[in-house]
């Protein structure tokens, strides 16, 4: 027998599948994660399946890993003690940003602090041309001072970024080699590895937002080996990364930048598989779990992927409030609405829930794990929706008392509501966020959301996929079969892949095709060598290309894949369409008589992605739904008036074929779906529920 596991840490539960690769057959588990020590949370769950399924340590050969832990590093400020060097002259590059203000009209607009404060920012006398050439040599005797001085202050960390480095390293890699002989053990990350590309503010943020979470990362990717070599496992460990791949923990110490949303990616990819798997064109990715939520957008089976995004914004929804990470991210809105989520009246007496969550420590008040506070967990308790005895399959029992004396004392007594209507509320705001966000998610990409089918997972995600689908007016809803671990399965689903950037403008009329080819020559050795050393076959590796291009004059280009093999003049005509069918897609018409520049070469080189069928084996129970039903409980529906008695389902005895009409709840050991009055559902081949939402 062999065997994979995936693991995605949330900020309320820990995901966990395993599964058989001999038989398909999967396991699904969820523990509460241990945020002090999220490896903990993990070895527990590691532990706790391979007891329940019977199978032995030594059987698994794989283990992929998703996590949070860089993305928390950077919003809570808890990195590395870190430094930069610059070029002389450019030590406020991180303070100046962009120069432009965020919100032009506010006149209080306090972005981020820079990651590495104004007395560990350090200038070295060296200067490169445009063009990499050398304008002023490195002074090692200088930079050997600042190092030494830096040293004695104890950074543990180095972040080293000068001008031009994109086109020449030399001297980047000169300052790591001293800062190497003087400090062995300093961390040190230049930016023309971490991130070779132009434009000085992003390039130099996102070399040092890695270089700040490197020693984290590494001493958490090392406690994470031992233990399951503790545990017998000898299986390799990979860690996902933000663009939908996975990567070995070399790469994740080397540049842990890449994993800053890996946890959220699993989601995305779960959908895209679904989407390919059922022939869907399009999908609106809907995955709500303890603290968070997550929409993206599935266009032809895949995810959107941005090759810039931020983290620790001043202002959720505005651009430039946030320090810019520059690496490939599959795109979605995240918003901090899910089953942990606090609510409260604010000065106004308006009802508010989020963005700050109980998370797994304390909780929500129905825990009984030392929280006071009303969470959107605690409003679902009160309104039937769960079962205070089948909470994770009866694994932990909710205090529906305790929901009810938070959200009377936080919220209903304040307003003068009953305690049901304020829960209602809660549940309606929280619902009324995820639509809200999606829907601009959508805008900003030209999409109307009302003709995509919602793909709902996470551990709250089906408890409010009807309201949300409702408020979206999407046709119709998709609950997948184990909806609350889905992520975890997406990790099972990501294939090993690395991306590469080469920054080099070319008049696409005057290219210098042979220096472009070279450029793409040298991405692909180094992309085909680290597959390798990971064990994938060379006739097995996939390589994409896109080049990022703009008309002469604009300041940001536009992304359009370039076709495979040798490019020349004759290429031309194909790259030039491929450009003016992106640009249109973005702007609907194109400028006449403008000549065409490309500045970014990017290559993607990946193994095949796994064996894996996001749906249950077919076949299955009978597909008579009567002989599902568990019992009925009193669920509240406002389009029914207020309590309904409602038919409560066990989600593993319903079968391909079953029909079901709402209001229905249907139960898994992970999650709970709720489906209102008027909707009629069945269950496909895959046993995924197909729920169709009445306009």
């Amino acid at each position: 027998m062999s065997a994979r596991f995936g693991v995605d840490i949330g900020g309320t539960f820990t995901d966990l599948v395993l599964l058989d690769e001999a038989t398909g057959t999967i396991r699904v588990g969820k523990v509460l994660t241990t945020p002090k020590d999220p490896a903990h949370g993990v070895e527990q769950g590691i532990q706790a399946l391979l007891a329940e399924a019977s199978v032995d340590a030594r059987a698994v050969r794989a283990l992929v890993h998703g996590t949070t832990l860089a993305t928390n590093a950077l919003i809570e400020r808890k990195g590395a003690r870190a430094a930069l060097l610059t070029t002389a002259g450019f030590r406020d590059t991180l303070e100046i940003r962009r120069e432009g203000r965020y919100d032009m009209y506010d006149l209080f607009i306090d972005p981020p602090a820079p990651l590495i404060p104004r007395h560990l920012r350090r200038e070295v006398p060296e200067r490169l041309l445009a063009d990499g050439t050398v304008h002023h040599p490195l002074d090692e005797s200088e930079a050997r001072r600042v190092l030494s001085a830096l040293v004695a202050e104890g950074v543990e960390a180095l972040a080293i970024c000068l001008l031009h480095a994109y086109v020449n390293p030399r001297h980047e890699r000169r300052l790591a080699e001293l800062a190497r002989e003087l400090a062995p053990h300093l961390v040190v990350s230049c930016s023309s590895e971490v991130v070779p590309e132009i434009r000085e503010y992003e390039r130099a943020s996102t070399t040092t937002a890695n270089v700040y979470v490197a020693p984290l990362m590494a001493r958490y990717v090392e406690d994470l080996e031992r233990r399951f070599a503790d545990l017998g496992i000898p299986g390799q460990l990979y860690i996902m990364q933000s663009s939908g791949g996975i990567a070995l923990p070399q790469t994740a110490r080397r540049l842990p930048i890449r994993l800053v949303e890996s946890g959220p990616a699993a989601g995305a990819l779960a959908a895209a598989q679904a989407a390919r798997e059922r022939g869907e064109p399009r999908l609106l990715s809907f995955d709500m779990g303890g603290t968070t939520a997550k929409a993206c957008v599935i266009d032809d089976g895949a995810p959107l992927v941005a090759r810039e995004f931020e983290v620790a914004r001043a202002d959720r929804f505005k651009k430039g409030s946030g320090l810019p990470i520059r690496v490939p991210v599959i795109e979605m809105i995240e918003i901090g609405a899910g089953g942990g989520s606090i609510a409260r009246v604010d000065r106004l007496g308006l009802l508010k829930v989020g963005p700050d969550s109980a998370g797994a420590d304390p909780g929500p008040a129905c825990y009984n794990l030392g929280g006071r506070l009303p969470t959107v967990t605690d409003a679902d308790l009160i309104l039937g929706y769960l079962d205070a005895d089948f909470f994770l399959g009866g694994r932990m029992r909710l205090d529906r008392e305790a929901a009810r004396r938070a959200i009377e004392a936080h919220v209903a007594r304040p307003l003068g509501l009953e305690v049901i209507a304020a829960a209602w509320g809660i549940h309606r705001v929280v619902n009324e966020n995820m639509a809200a966000a999606a829907r601009i998610h959508g805008i900003e990409r030209g999409k109307d959301l009302r003709s995509y089918p919602l793909f709902a997972f996470g551990g709250a995600g089906p408890v409010h996929c009807w309201q949300v689908a409702k408020i979206l007016r999407v046709p119709r809803i998709l609950v997948p079969f184990g909806a609350g671990a889905i992520s975890a399965y997406g990790l099972l689903a990501a294939p090993l892949a690395f991306d590469f950037v080469r920054t080099g403008r070319q008049d696409l009329d005057a290219a210098d095709w042979s220096t472009i080819n070279a450029r793409f020559a040298e991405m692909e050795r180094e992309g085909r060598d680290l597959l390798a050393r990971a064990g994938v076959p060379p006739e097995e590796v996939r390589l994409a290309r896109v080049a990022e291009m703009r008309y002469v004059g604009q300041g940001h280009e536009v992304e359009a894949p370039l076709p495979g093999g040798t490019l020349s003049a004759q290429s031309l005509p194909v790259i030039t369409a491929s450009f003016e069918a992106a640009y249109r897609a973005l702007y609907q018409r194109l400028p006449q008589g403008v000549p065409i520049e490309a500045l970014n070469w990017r290559l993607t080189a990946s193994g095949p992605p796994p064996a894996l069928g996001l749906g249950q084996p077919r076949g299955g129970p009978a597909g008579d739904a009567r002989s599902a039903v568990k019992g009925a409980r009193r669920a509240y529906f406002a389009e029914a008036g207020g309590f309904v008695d409602t038919p409560v389902y066990d989600r593993y005895a319903l079968g391909p074929g079953a029909t079901l009409t709402g209001p229905v709840i249907l139960e898994e050991r992970e999650s709970t779906a709720v489906i209102g009055p008027g909707a009629r559902g069945r269950v496909d081949p895959g046993r995924a529920l197909v729920i169709e939402v009445p306009r």
